[in-house]
């Protein structure tokens, strides 16, 4: 290590309060008090690095000297880019300043002709809010925010692109706020103040995160700043001036919990500047010429009202060095260098200390990339994606690649216009081509109006469908403010939303079955995109695979719907099983009670007079208006209903469920599955987590219910839930089937090869109410929001739809929605789940979940959405979700899970007899499918080489 204090950098005696060096590390920036006013001076580090030139009397110490600030600068920053310098001081202004053209050396004004500015830099903004001195400023990373805080007790965040407008201002401490901090991945700002406070903001709605008090307690407000520092690898925050047993510490703040277990400790008086060094290191053992390489690590330097400096490493105990006695007086800023070997210092007593390590000393510095595999192994996003100084550094080794980078660029900038011009439309625009202003107003007019023989008006009120709306896109963020307006629209409050929601085999008074035909043959009228049959199927055999043939019409009886009279929906004597309440953890229960045939001939239920029972009124609950509409004529044939009667079978013992397990599912290659129930997650729903190791590589996805069981080889893996699902996936974590209903908990669950054998406790399964989609897909709906999708080929019921699935309610994919994808608001998927497509609502509850439960519940529920639309098969959904997917794999850099899709789409280069692969996919072609992707995965010059690799392929494939 070395250590020198250049006497030339100096402002005339007085104090220096703030230093900084810019991010290429030719110059260097200290504010602090001048003659009469702020002073803020830009010099030029290649002095104070080389003794050489130091004494080169052609090579200028001082750059630039500004005295603009009225009085005394308390902070200076560069930004990250270093193209601006923002100062903020006593005269609670924030200036930004930004180097001006060259027009030769200048004089400073009021000093002698011996001072001349080398480099010219003008002020061009002045930020005023604060009514207080501003004490730290602080740029965001990427250089989004400009953070500012005063002895006003607030803090502003400025938009840094947009100056000087204002995006926040934070309110929450009670005394003066002396140093910010940002979240090195940007989620996060952190304050501290004279309020014996440290508090954590969110910055996805500026709202406090955490406020940490304990170990501000005995504080006082001693020192001039508080300068806190966030670790480059996020995980730990260090404040300043904190006491522990009536001792000056710098208290370590965990960011997982918010913990404070550990403390910087030693200095004898408080501590007043923390910061830490900007690189990653790693030290590596040598034993004889093999190298072992240990943990990163990270290096922090603090700085105390002692006139003290130590530094440490989060590797050591103890700190690395601790230099007494190297000011006069109190240490007020540190900053580092940006290859993390340097460091400068500035005191209250107007001098500035340098020091230089070497890396045996500090270790051996991570690169960019290896830091951001950091950051994506722990928050799952790599800062590589989005950070546009490295992007513009990157080599584009394909021209194609430059090509899709322009056109984003350009489709970025539109969708900004166009943006703007949207927020003057009201959501409510077009509904069928008429407003629902307009379809308001001509409700009113058929209203009936009457006047009471006292002169009382008396308005008899029309009953209209909300599913005339089903054509409006319900996209994320969008359904809540739809259905506030639709509510305000329309008087009736029995409007409900819920797919599918009527209890099976239930009924409905004749008045709501008159009501609830009426607005689906309305409906039925306005979009036909589901089919009725007049399909006929013997009771014992609804599980048959000729059931599912579209073409095959089979003797049967007839399908029941809610909203036919009594006599359609008791068909060939038959009555209907008293029902029993039931909760809604066994409404699933519903599908396996089958109503009771007896015998007798038109035996009809009598409606009773009088208020109905309790129990027959829960029976005659009428349909949800969201069920699937039917658009047959009068003169078609009602839709048929499926009987069956259960058979008793013997019970096999289940598996209990446990805390965790972790099986080797296959040697070759060795495979491992990993399941943890009950991970906390948000609104106090636990959540299981599966997590598979295979040749090095991982992948995990979330269940919403407890794993009872699981199996896999070395193709796929399976897994059986507690409620009865059972869910399949890739070898590289993708989900391949929506999530298959068992007629019972599972018992025994094996895979080989890309077989799965699932053996039930009870073999019992029947089949309920059912509606066919135009592609021939049964539909069936409980009363507990849950959907499900008869799959031909397995013979098994899929869920498709479930209202209180968190994971689907907790998805947020709205960055990955296209303004030119088509909306897909009436396809089969889409209205079955009805407004459960509103992800991300619950995103406001997901600001303290780490990164990696939020990605892996979008992931889940793209997966979902992908497989389900595949089931239904419904061309337009599954391309729809397709891209979302795509987009959310490109954008998150999944990159596993990204080179699987495409290997899929591609298939085989040459063909073989013993080949498996389609070439399309519900009249889709894949390889049509993969052209589209490619423009998305030209996005991101992560995946350029995964580009290049399959566009050249596809050239060489041609149109095969």
């Amino acid at each position: 290590m070395k250590l020198l204090k250049p006497s030339w950098v100096s402002h005339n005696g007085k104090p220096i309060f703030s230093v900084d060096i810019h991010p290429d590390g030719t110059k260097f920036a200290t504010g602090g008090q001048g003659e009469d006013s702020g002073k803020v001076v830009i010099w030029n580090m290649a002095p104070v690095l080389r003794e050489e030139d130091e004494k080169n009397v052609n090579i200028p110490k001082m750059l630039c000297q500004m005295d603009n600030h009225l009085a005394c600068v308390n902070c200076v920053r560069w930004s990250n880019t270093g193209l601006y310098l923002a100062s903020g001081g006593d005269d609670k202004l924030v200036m930004v300043w930004k180097r001006a053209a060259f027009i030769g050396p200048s004089t400073v004004f009021g000093s002698s002709s011996k001072l001349a500015n080398v480099e010219q830099w003008r002020c061009v903004t002045i930020l005023r809010n604060h009514t207080g001195d501003v004490m730290d400023v602080a740029w965001s990373p990427h250089d989004v925010w400009l953070a500012s805080c005063s002895v006003d007790n607030t803090i502003v965040i400025w938009n840094a692109r947009k100056f000087p407008e204002i995006v926040a201002s934070l309110k929450g401490h009670t005394g003066l706020v002396k140093g910010l901090t940002w979240d090195p991945v940007g989620k996060y700002i952190a304050s501290q103040a004279d309020d014996h406070s440290l508090k954590v903001w969110r910055t996805m709605d500026w709202q406090q995160e955490t406020n940490i008090t304990k170990p501000f307690n005995e504080c006082g407000g001693t020192t001039h700043v508080l300068r806190l520092s966030w670790s480059p690898d996020g995980q730990y925050l260090v404040s300043a001036h904190a006491m522990n047993n009536s001792g000056p510490t710098a208290q370590i703040i965990e960011r997982d919990g918010w913990k404070t277990n550990m403390d910087f400790v030693g200095h004898r008086k408080a501590v007043t500047v923390v910061k830490f060094n900007p690189k990653i290191f790693k030290k590596k053992q040598r034993n004889g010429s093999s190298p072992k390489p240990s943990c990163p690590y990270c290096c922090c330097a603090v700085g105390s009202k002692d006139r003290s400096l130590s530094v440490w490493l989060t590797s050591l105990k103890r700190p690395l060095v601790v230099i007494h006695d190297l000011f006069d007086k109190s240490i007020m800023d540190i900053s580092w260098t940006l290859n993390g070997l340097g460091i400068l210092v500035c005191s209250m007593d107007g001098t500035v200390a340098y020091l230089n390590f070497s890396q045996d000393e500090l270790g051996d510095p991570l690169n960019e990339d290896e830091k951001n595999a950091i950051h994506q192994n722990i928050y799952g996003k790599s800062l590589a994606i989005t950070t546009e100084a490295q992007l513009s550094t990157t080599i584009i080794e394909n021209p194609e690649m430059l090509k899709y980078q322009q056109e984003r660029q350009r489709a970025e900038q539109a969708n900004h216009r166009m943006t703007h011009e949207a927020q003057a439309h009201k959501l409510t625009s077009v509904v069928n081509g008429e407003s629902l202003e307009d379809i308001r107003k001509n409700l009113l007019k058929k209203q009936v109006e009457t006047r009471t023989a006292d002169g009382r008006r008396r308005i008899t009120p029309l009953d209209f469908s909300p599913a005339l709306f089903n054509s409006v896109p319900i996209l994320p963020g969008s359904a809540s403010q739809l259905t506030s307006q639709l509510s305000s629209d329309s008087n009736t409050a029995t409007s409900n939303l819920d797919p599918l929601s009527t209890p099976l085999g239930g009924k409905a008074p004749d008045d709501a079955k008159d009501r609830s035909a009426s607005s689906l043959n309305t409906t039925a009228m306005k979009s036909n995109l589901l089919l009725t049959t007049s399909t006929k199927m013997e009771p014992m055999k609804a599980l048959d695979s000729r059931f599912t043939e579209r073409s095959k019409v089979m003797p049967g009886v007839t399908i029941s719907m809610a909203g036919l009279t009594p006599l359609d929906r008791v068909k060939d004597s038959s009555t209907l099983k008293e029902i029993k309440d039931e909760t809604s953890s066994d409404s699933e229960d519903k599908m396996r009670k089958a109503l009771d045939v007896d015998g007798g001939d038109n035996q009809v239920e009598k409606r009773k007079k009088g208020r109905p029972r309790k129990m027959d009124a829960k029976m005659m609950m009428p349909v949800s208006h969201q069920t699937f509409q039917q658009a047959t004529p009068s003169s078609e044939k009602e839709p048929c209903c499926v009987v069956a009667i259960p058979v008793a079978v013997l019970k096999l013992p289940t598996p209990t469920p446990q805390k965790a397990f972790t099986l080797q599912v296959s040697t070759e290659p060795p495979v491992y599955l990993e399941v943890e129930n009950d991970v906390s997650a948000v609104s106090g729903a636990k959540l299981s987590q599966l997590r598979c190791s295979r040749e090095g590589r991982e992948w995990d996805t979330l269940l919403p219910s407890r794993v009872i069981t699981a199996a896999g080889s070395s193709d796929v893996v399976a897994v059986a839930c507690e409620d009865r699902m059972l869910s399949v996936f890739s070898a590289c974590g993708r989900r391949l089937l929506p999530a298959i209903l068992l007629p019972a908990p599972m018992s025994a669950l094996h895979c080989s090869g890309f077989y799965v054998m699932a053996l039930t406790a009870c073999t019992e399964c029947t089949v309920s109410q059912s509606l066919l989609t135009q592609q021939g897909v049964p539909v069936i709906g409980l009363s507990n929001g849950k959907s499900y999708c008869f799959n031909s080929s397995l013979e098994t019921w899929n869920l498709i739809a479930d209202k209180q699935d968190s994971l689907v309610q907790c998805a947020d994919f709205k960055n990955c929605i296209s303004s030119q994808d088509a909306p897909v608001s009436q396809g089969p998927l889409a209205l079955t789940q009805g407004h459960n497509l509103n992800a991300g609502r619950l995103a406001s509850r997901l600001s303290s979940t780490p990164h990696h439960l939020q990605h892996g519940m979008t992931l889940v529920f793209l997966e979902n959405q992908l497989a389900s639309a595949l089931t239904l098969r419904s061309s337009t959904e599954y391309h729809y979700w397709l891209l979302i997917y795509a987009r959310f794999l490109v954008t998150e850099g999944s990159d596993y899970r990204l080179r699987e899709l495409c290997k899929d789409l591609l298939g085989p280069v040459h063909k073989s007899a013993g080949s498996a692969w389609e070439p399309t996919t519900l009249g889709l072609r894949k390889r049509d499918l993969l052209r589209e992707l490619l423009p998305v995965i030209g996005q991101n010059l992560r995946f350029q080489r995964l580009f290049t690799e399959y566009q050249d392929q596809l050239e060489l494939l041609g149109n095969k």
